[in-house]
């Protein structure tokens, strides 16, 4: 009979430790990593390549759907799997009702020269600091078939947990890479050949009617503030996407999501995921 394994209940455990750490600042000790919670966003990891260096379940989470088979995917790939207890795993939990399963996982690598492949269809985020906005449009440019995208100034942690649990995983798979600045940024894509476009209410192009099939870059601002002037005047054009009065502005991700599937529309976009 196999022996019962233990479970961590005491928050000195070097685990917890490690997994509060991450939780708290994202850096220190547990720095390079990223904090992944639940079953499907723990499967979505292993499925892009993601390495995953340990992780952390309660009997509930194994309970749950899917997580049983997690788990045994964990273990497969030789990845330590502990027991901890349900209220230790409630207080590093970022949701209302954990979902018993906590895993560390490195930070898929910048690369971004695949930005660049094919005919580049590029997001480039602006200061947006809300984290579940950029998880969300990062997810919505990899659905419209964009090669990557740029998060510039200021723009949160595409890893944290909000972030991730808005990308439900597209974090993963979609290039992605940091910019320090907007106007370097421009300079390094006007070099490549690739025309930048941004939205703005007097923007003297409709975005339904800019040539988006040819390498573009989407330039969107954060919340509130929007994009600097000199960032705009920067742009080959400012799309203008029209609205019914007494509207006068869309969320960031609605707007993105808008010109983003435009672009995917002209360059022949299938469900299929054939858009790149």
């Amino acid at each position: 009979m196999a022996p019962r394994e233990e479970v961590v209940r005491s928050r000195s455990n070097p685990l917890f430790k490690r997994l509060r750490a991450l939780k708290e600042r994202g850096v220190g000790p547990t720095g390079g990593l990223c904090l992944l919670e639940g079953p499907k966003l723990v499967e979505e990891a292993l499925a892009a390549g993601v390495t995953i260096t340990e992780a952390a379940v309660t009997g509930r989470g194994e309970d749950r759907p899917g997580g049983a088979a997690v788990v045994a995917a964990l273990r497969a790939r030789g990845v330590p799997v502990r027991r901890l207890d349900e209220r230790l795993l409630g207080v590093l939990s970022d949701a209302e009702t954990s979902q018993g399963l906590l895993a560390l996982a490195h930070r898929p690598p910048s690369d971004e020269g695949r930005l660049f492949e094919g005919t580049p269809l590029i997001l480039v985020a602006v200061g947006v600091q809300n984290p579940g906005n950029l998880g969300g449009l990062v997810r919505t440019a990899e659905a419209s078939g964009a090669t990557g995208a740029f998060l510039v100034e200021g723009c949160a942690d595409p890893f944290s947990w909000k972030a991730l649990r808005g990308s439900m995983g597209s974090a993963f798979r979609l290039p992605l890479a940091r910019a320090a600045r907007a106007g370097t940024l421009l300079d390094r894509l006007d070099a490549r050949g690739v025309n930048v476009f941004a939205t703005a209410a007097d923007g003297e192009t409709r975005y339904d009617e800019a040539d988006l099939a040819a390498p573009v870059a989407l330039v969107f601002g954060g919340e509130g503030a929007g994009l600097a002037d000199e960032v705009a005047r920067r742009a080959t054009a400012r799309l203008r996407i029209p609205l019914a009065s007494p509207v006068e502005s869309l969320n960031v991700g609605v707007a993105a999501g808008l010109v983003l599937f435009e672009a995917a529309r002209q360059r022949g976009f299938a469900a299929s995921g054939e858009g790149r």
